[in-house]
């Protein structure tokens, strides 16, 4: 039963971020492939990079290709919705912080199954969170988002800290999915309300100083 509802909750978290990710195609006017391409990206590319990191092949994505139907049938229905979805960024915005968490949970429960040690489940929890993210910001050939605003990977770190934490008790593994799952989404949307972001960097470069001198 447990099983069944984390799988629901890794299909959901999946959508959420194919839909994201279908979303930053048609902001940067691709065409239908490119749409359904970022779409799986988002939606899968954190898990894949997982799972190949930690020898789990063939990757997830791959043994159960409902998760990637699920990304090319949510990228088709953005690009022809895109207008209406455009209306709702605040919507979007919670889900995927709720998508955040999810994958932060289920990428942490998998290093811990591969018996890593607290750095390598932290690290899988925030690559299975960030990971399509990052493939999709460097295929858009940006910097990634994570890098240099929000607090974002952040908050997926602290979500592995906290189900190493959960992994010490006595609690049942869908509780500790749900701690982790809910305490990531939390801090992800207070991030948002008060706008915490990590200290940037602040040196200049020297034509900026000549400039000011």
């Amino acid at each position: 039963m447990f099983d069944l509802l984390i799988y629901c909750f890794d299909l959901a978290g999946t959508v959420i971020f194919a839909v994201t990710g279908a979303v930053s195609a048609v902001k940067l006017r691709l065409d239908l492939l490119g749409v359904a391409v970022f779409s799986c990206t988002v939606g899968v590319g954190g898990g894949m990079l997982r799972d190949a990191l930690i020898g789990a092949t063939p990757v997830a994505a791959l043994q159960n290709e409902t998760y990637l139907i699920a990304c090319i049938i949510t990228g088709l229905l953005i690009f022809f919705l895109s207008p209406f979805i455009a209306n709702h960024k605040e919507i979007i915005m919670v889900c995927d912080a709720f998508g955040l968490g999810v994958f932060t949970a289920i990428g942490a429960a998998k290093g811990m199954q591969y018996n890593l040690g607290p750095v390598g489940v932290m690290l899988c929890g925030a690559l299975s969170a960030v990971g399509g993210g990052i493939l999709r910001d460097v295929m858009a050939r940006k910097i990634p988002a994570v890098l240099v605003s929000d607090f974002y990977a952040t908050a997926a770190i602290i979500g592995g800290g906290i189900y190493i934490i959960a992994a010490k008790t006595e609690l049942p593994l869908f509780i500790r999915f749900l701690t982790v799952s809910l305490s990531v989404t939390a801090i992800r949307l207070l991030a948002i309300h008060f706008r915490i972001q990590l200290p940037g960097s602040r040196k200049r470069s020297l034509a900026e100083r000549t400039k000011r001198a």
